[in-house]
């Protein structure tokens, strides 16, 4: 596990249902946006018939390789979600990781991503247009 002084969170993105991969699997990933990128076209959420959609924070650290360093972790799930929701879409990131890795880093990305946390938001719910409607509380994981 890296220091803490070495710690550098990077700033999540935002995986949004429903959006379509191209070839990213194909390219190398060379920047933080193409890490999101990356990890968008292997986003597969739950069915709405096994869970209700819900937004899922995982932060994750990579080696050189692109291979997964240590365990990813769970830092929040929307507060309504059921246990049954919360479980679906855990099975959910990790089956998207598993897909996506190893992450196949440029020599240069891979110097500057291995070890470092990345901070991956999962979003499924659609935000509400409507901006008086108070903000939904954080449950942590």
């Amino acid at each position: 596990m890296a220091r803490c002084g070495d710690k550098l969170l990077l700033v999540a993105a935002v995986l949004l249902l429903g959006t379509s991969g191209t070839a990213a699997e194909d390219r190398q990933v060379n920047t933080i946006q193409d890490v999101f990128r990356h990890l968008r076209t292997c986003w597969r959420p739950p069915p709405a018939t096994k869970a209700r959609p819900l937004d899922i924070t995982v932060v994750v650290s990579f080696n050189r390789s692109g291979d997964i360093l240590g365990h990813p972790r769970i830092t929040y799930e929307s507060a309504e979600a059921s246990d049954n929701d919360r479980l679906q879409y855990r099975i959910a990131v990790m089956e998207a990781l598993q897909r996506c890795t190893p992450m196949p880093f440029t020599d240069a990305m891979a110097g500057a991503a291995a070890g470092r946390p990345f901070a991956i938001q999962f979003r499924s719910r659609k935000t509400s247009p409507d901006k008086t409607s108070p903000p939904t509380q954080e449950r942590r994981a």
